[in-house]
Order: structure tokens, then C-alpha cells, then sequence
């Protein structure tokens, strides 16, 4: 019977000397990312129709990452706004620690939109038509000024700059109204429309207030841009 004891008492002494309750581990550098893509992703804000790239960057995968037997905790090393670079702490923090640990991970961020570029080179003078265009996303860091969002938005407009192939279009590379065209001058009120011809003495996109000359009267008037080819007089 003695003999059992021990020998049981032998095996338990065995199984219970690689056990502990605090058993450290090295977190790994997949765990680690994740962490720190999550830390940014919940800093942005962005339409439903961007796209989000969050891309930490590890320069190199044989960092030693100590072992900690706490959960790791993951804020950005600064307050200022998520921008295309930043930086996020990855810390190990805990009392039965000796020596607590901290890692800095750099996160690139990139937000695109759906933005109508050119398929095709567009030339100057050249009305566009739906099959020179396409929506492709962009960084928003390549967009400045006024874009569009719509293939058809753009059918039938003038082009008055050159757009190289692959481009977005802006506002400022065309004209709903370009200088020389002749335009629908349109008058209206609550009961009635009048319609009009004349020329247009200047460039003008949607909303621009622009000088026509009326070719009934040869009077030079204020019109506002209401679309291609169209302006709009008070009464």
C-alpha cells in the first residue's frame, strides 16, 4: 500500500511541475499588428463608400518580443489625428512583472473614394462621353478640388483642360458652359418659362454666375449655371 502512495504521489509531483497559473508567453507579431490595427481603425471615420487600408509596419520579423503574462495594452503614441502615418505603443504592464516592456509600431493609413477618371486621354474642347470614363478608388491625398462620384454626372460636358488616362476629373478641368457657346437662357417664375438664346461670354460650371450676351437684344445680362449648355436669369 505504501508502495502505491508513492508512486502516486511520484506521478502527481511530475505533472504538476511544468504547471503555473501565471505561465508567461511571447506575444506574437501577428497578435501584436492586429492590436495596433485595431487602435486606428477605431479612431477613423469615414462615408460607407471609402475604403480603409491600415497597414502596420514590421521592418523586421526577427524582433525578440519579451514574454508578459498580462493582456497587452494598444493606445497611439500621440493625440493628435489619425493621419497617413502614425504610431501606436504596444505595452506589457503588470505588478508580477519585473520588468514591464513597451514597442512602438508604425501604421500606415490609406483612404480611398470611388472617383470617375479618365479611361482615355481626354483633349481640350472635347465633350466626354460615358464610355471614356470609369470609377476607380483614390487616395484621398490625390484629390484636390471638386470630384465626381457619377459616370453619368459627366456625359455631354466639355473638356477644357487635358486629362491624361487614368486622372480623376475635377471640376476645374471642365466647363458646362464654355466661353463662345451658345446657351439656353432660361426666365421662370411660378407660372410661367421664357426662353431665350445667347452666348456665353465666359467659362462656368453649376451654380457660377457668368455674363451672357442675349442674341435677340445683343444685351449683355447675369446668368447662373444650371447645366450643360443652360443658365438661368431672375424675373
Amino acid at each position: 500500500m505504501k508502495v502505491k502512495l508513492l508512486l502516486f504521489f511520484s506521478i502527481l509531483s511530475t505533472l504538476l511541475i511544468g504547471y503555473s497559473p501565471t505561465t508567461t508567453a511571447a506575444p506574437s507579431l501577428s497578435a501584436i499588428t492586429s492590436l495596433a490595427k485595431e487602435v486606428v481603425a477605431k479612431k477613423i471615420t469615414v462615408p460607407s463608400t471609402a475604403k480603409v487600408e491600415i497597414t502596420p509596419q514590421i521592418y523586421d520579423n526577427r524582433l525578440a518580443i519579451p514574454n508578459c503574462q498580462s493582456e497587452l495594452k494598444a493606445e497611439l503614441a500621440s493625440k493628435r489625428k489619425i493621419s497617413r502615418n502614425n504610431t501606436v505603443k504596444i505595452s506589457c504592464i503588470t505588478d508580477e512583472l519585473a520588468y514591464p516592456w513597451q514597442i512602438y509600431v508604425s501604421v500606415r493609413v490609406s483612404i480611398l473614394y470611388p472617383i470617375v477618371v479618365a479611361k482615355e486621354v481626354l483633349a481640350a474642347g472635347e465633350l466626354i462621353e460615358q464610355h471614356q470614363l470609369e470609377k476607380r478608388f483614390i487616395e484621398q491625398s490625390a484629390i484636390r478640388g471638386k470630384q465626381f462620384n457619377e459616370v453619368t454626372q459627366l456625359e455631354g460636358i466639355r473638356v477644357k483642360r487635358r486629362v491624361p488616362k487614368g486622372q480623376p476629373i475635377f471640376e476645374n478641368n471642365l466647363c458646362y458652359v464654355c466661353k463662345g457657346d451658345t446657351v439656353s437662357i432660361y426666365a421662370r417664375t411660378s407660372n410661367f418659362v421664357i426662353k431665350t438664346r445667347g452666348e456665353a461670354l465666359r467659362d462656368g460650371n453649376l451654380g457660377d454666375s457668368i455674363r451672357i450676351r442675349n442674341s435677340r437684344s445683343s444685351k449683355t445680362i447675369d446668368a447662373r449655371v444650371t447645366g450643360i449648355g443652360e443658365v438661368e436669369i431672375k424675373m
